[in-house]
């Protein structure tokens, strides 16, 4: 958001010099009655008298500024659309420890949402059990600092429940109005918790108008690529395999590039008038002169 502070109506300081001219120009003439040897009285009559004449123009200047309307206008940028909605699984189960991959995945994955500027986004943790760590959220801050403390083991070690965390995950999307969905799900093994079928899992997601990008992390033989390329191509989303730190970085690259937001932004001026400061010093001086006359 830029400031720029000017008048409406510039044209009304346009009225000073004229005034000015009329003060010193256009003085009344009044019967006088002159006095021998009261040259101090002339004096003291010139100086109270261009005193009034400062009060007069400055007062006069303050109600010209009032009416030239002082006004900030303030240039505001709103984002016309709601970008994405983004539901990142991650799989946390024992086998992740194995030569740090949940720790690289993690720093991947807070790269990619440090990306998603304009989305909203979520988090499942799945491992013995799935569990949405983060709802639906534009706090990207809240959402890195929970993810940095996750850790292996958060959810269990032993089983993988990777078809109920899709199943809870899609759950996020249930009241939501987006035109934008997608999953990102990521995993180094199978299913083997047996808590959700696989279909119920893949025809909810699609109810749901829920994208799935699946990633099998690890060696083949780790992870079922052919469950993974299913879930992905009956929702429209693509399968990857990455078996290192910079297949996978390009993945998530890959998916950052094919669903980019495409935010427009709206732009509208906001006025802020300061015209109240300028009247009522004018209106103070004014009264201050009517004082001094009745003196």
């Amino acid at each position: 958001m830029s400031a720029t502070f000017g008048f409406e109506y510039p044209w009304v300081f346009l009225l000073l010099p004229i005034f000015g001219l009329c003060l010193y120009l256009c003085r009344p003439r009044l019967a006088t009655l002159l006095f021998p040897g009261a040259t101090w009285m002339r004096e003291a009559a010139a100086k109270k008298g261009s005193f009034e004449r400062v009060l007069r123009f400055a007062a006069f200047a303050m109600l010209v500024t009032a009416l030239a309307s002082p006004v900030e206008r303030s240039s505001v940028a709103i984002q016309n659309d709601k970008g994405y909605e983004i539901s990142l699984i991650l799989d946390a189960s024992g086998s992740m420890a194995q030569n740090g991959k949940f720790d690289i995945v993690k720093r991947i994955v807070e790269a990619f949402v440090k990306e998603r500027r304009h989305d909203r986004i979520g988090l499942t943790i799945f491992a013995d059990f799935a569990y949405v760590a983060v709802p639906l959220t534009y706090d990207k801050a809240s959402l890195l600092r929970l993810l940095d403390k996750v850790e292996v083991g958060i959810a269990g070690t032993s089983r993988t429940a990777l078809y109920e965390a899709l199943f809870m995950s899609t759950k996020l999307f249930k009241d939501s109005h987006a035109k934008n969905k997608i999953a990102i799900l990521l995993t180094d093994g199978m299913d083997n918790a047996g808590t959700v079928p696989l279909d119920v899992a893949i025809n909810t997601a699609k109810r749901y108008g829920i994208k799935v990008y699946t990633i099998g992390v690890g060696q083949p033989g780790d992870f079922n690529p052919y469950v993974l390329e299913r879930i992905a191509k009956e929702t429209g989303g693509r399968y990857f395999d990455a078996d290192s730190v910079e297949k996978l970085k390009a993945v998530y690259r890959t998916i950052d590039r094919l669903e980019k937001s495409e935010i427009k932004a709206d732009r509208y001026i906001k006025k802020s008038y300061f015209y109240i400061w300028p009247l009522a010093a004018g209106l103070l001086l004014t009264l201050v002169i009517l004082f001094r006359r009745r003196v």
